[in-house]
């Protein structure tokens, strides 16, 4: 069953020395980190490594936790911090591609495969910063409030990296960007969730049209 304990609680009965509070934690957490770090690194192996270093940096910090975030919040923050540290380590290795890819599984459509390559490689060469910012707004659907929190900015940084990203984003995916984007393509209806919000609206599409390749459910 269940631990009825909000995070706060069960972390705070983990400082205390009870047992299994912080297993509770894992178990809550672990396949929303293994997520959050494969649409980041495009990798299974470096994303579950990510994820093992998030929970064993969580747990020797866990008394240095002061409540100033949610329990989550602090969480994702060293999950990206884990993630960051092996994309810079991925780019001092120059002999290899851009990212580890893994090869397309049996669900996998080789259309969705190859646009999900493509993602990935374009967001490689984006800026650190400007990657993870795209990476939590437009591909796992962060708030900028939130993603500002995770990733220890101010909303207006994440805002602007998000605005550079996208532009940059766009000429390398305009390819992938619906012809028609009022009609119906294939039997099935374009997205236009994003049409006329202020907010770069067929950048914004191109990215998470694009990036909805990359939405494939598996763990660790």
């Amino acid at each position: 069953m269940p631990d009825p304990r909000s995070d706060r609680e069960l972390l705070a009965a983990h400082v205390a020395g009870q047992d299994g509070a912080f297993d509770e934690i894992v178990r809550r957490y672990a396949e929303r980190l293994w997520l959050l770090a494969f649409r980041t690194l495009d990798h299974r192996e470096d994303a579950a490594d990510a994820v093992q270093e998030t929970f064993v940096s969580a747990l020797r910090g866990a008394a240095r936790y002061r409540g100033e975030s949610e329990v989550s919040t602090w969480l994702y923050r060293i999950t990206m911090n884990a993630c960051l540290d092996r994309i810079r380590r991925r780019r001092t290795r120059s002999t290899e591609p851009l990212a580890g890819h893994d090869l397309p599984t049996p669900r996998d459509g080789i259309d969705d495969q190859l646009t999900r390559l493509t993602v990935a490689d374009a967001l490689a060469t984006l800026p650190d910063g400007q990657r993870l910012a795209v990476v939590l707004v437009d591909v796992h659907g962060f708030s900028i409030t939130e993603a500002a929190r995770i990733l220890g900015v101010r909303e207006g940084t994440v805002k602007s990296r998000c605005a550079r990203a996208r532009g940059r984003l766009a000429g390398l995916l305009g390819h992938l960007r619906p012809r028609h984007p009022t009609s119906v393509a294939g039997g099935v209806p374009v997205d236009r969730e994003d049409a006329g919000n202020g907010r770069g609206a067929g950048d914004v599409q191109t990215t998470r049209s694009a990036t909805r390749a990359d939405r494939t459910g598996g763990g660790p």
